[in-house]
C-alpha cells in the first residue's frame, strides 16, 4: 500500500499495525449489528466486525500541527466478503457541523486497497437531491463536500477494502436522516459475479444515480499519483480547507465529485 505513513493492515485480527515514527489509538472496530438499520435486509449475515477504523493517526512530527490546524487523519479497514446480498459497507450518515465554524467537514478519501464506491447525495432528507456512486481503486481519490450524505462501500467481495481519509477534528456523524429512510437513496446489491448493481430505495423520492470513476481535483490542490499524507507533509497548508470550508464556499455551489 502506497499511504505515506509506516503503517500496515493486519487481516486476521482485523485491524492496524503503526510503525515507527508514527502516533495512533487502537482500533475501533463496527460490529454487524451496530449498522444493521442502514442496510437493505437488516437480519443477513455476514463478516463481523464489518470493519475496524482508527481516527487521528500521523507521524510524530506532524502531531502538533495536525492539532493546530484542526486536521485529522483517519483510516479504516473493510473485511472481505457481503452482508447478505448487499457489499460490506459503512452505514449512511453526514458530518455534523463544526462548533468552531458551523460548517459540516468534507472529506478526501484516499484508497489504498481493493475497490471503494462512494455513494452519496446533496441530503438525507425525503427528496435526495444529486445522486453520485464515484468508484475508485488504489491511489485514486474523492471528495464528499459539506453536508451530503454518504456511505463508503466495497465494490470487490472478493478483495478487503483500505483506504485513508482527511477529515476536521471535530467531526461528528449523524445518522437520523439516513436511518429514517432505511438507508441512502440507492441500494448497492451484488450480482452473482460480484458486480455492483443498484436499486432505488422506496422512502426517497425518485432520483437518478450517475455512476462513474473518480475526477481530478486541481480546484483543490491535489497532486495525483502522491498519497495525500505525503502531499499534507511536503505542503501543511494544503488541506486547510477540509477543516475550514467556508474558504472553497464557491466551489462547494453545485458541486460535483
Amino acid at each position: 500500500m502506497n499511504t505515506g505513513l509506516p503503517i500496515d493492515v493486519t487481516d486476521t485480527p482485523l485491524g492496524w499495525r503503526y510503525g515507527a515514527g508514527m502516533f495512533g489509538p487502537p482500533p475501533e472496530l463496527r460490529r454487524l449489528d451496530a449498522i444493521r438499520a442502514s442496510l437493505r435486509d437488516p437480519r443477513c449475515d455476514g463478516p463481523d466486525p464489518v470493519y475496524a477504523i482508527v481516527m487521528d493517526i500521523g507521524l510524530d512530527a506532524h502531531r502538533e500541527d495536525l492539532r493546530a490546524r484542526h486536521l485529522l487523519y483517519g483510516a479504516v479497514a473493510y473485511a472481505a466478503g457481503r452482508l447478505g446480498t448487499e457489499p460490506v459497507r459503512s452505514q449512511g450518515h453526514v458530518h455534523r457541523a463544526s462548533p468552531r465554524n458551523g460548517w459540516s467537514t468534507p472529506e478526501l478519501y484516499e484508497i489504498w486497497r481493493g475497490r471503494a464506491c462512494i455513494l452519496m447525495q446533496e441530503t438525507d432528507r425525503d427528496d435526495p437531491g444529486r445522486c453520485f456512486a464515484i468508484t475508485a481503486g488504489p491511489g485514486e481519490t474523492v471528495i464528499v463536500p459539506p453536508g451530503w450524505a454518504h456511505a463508503t462501500i466495497s465494490a470487490d467481495p472478493s478483495s478487503p477494502l483500505v483506504f485513508g481519509a482527511w477529515c476536521d477534528r471535530a467531526y461528528g456523524f449523524a445518522y437520523d436522516g439516513v436511518r429514517g429512510h432505511g438507508g441512502l437513496a440507492h441500494f448497492p446489491l451484488l450480482n452473482e459475479t460480484g458486480e455492483l448493481q443498484w436499486t432505488a430505495n422506496p422512502r426517497y423520492e425518485a432520483r437518478p444515480l450517475e455512476c462513474r470513476g473518480p475526477r481530478a481535483y486541481p480546484d483543490f490542490g491535489l497532486t495525483p499519483g502522491e498519497p495525500i499524507y505525503a502531499q499534507y507533509a511536503r505542503a501543511p497548508s494544503r488541506f486547510d480547507w477540509v477543516p475550514n470550508p467556508e474558504t472553497k464556499a464557491a466551489a462547494w455551489n453545485n458541486f460535483v465529485p
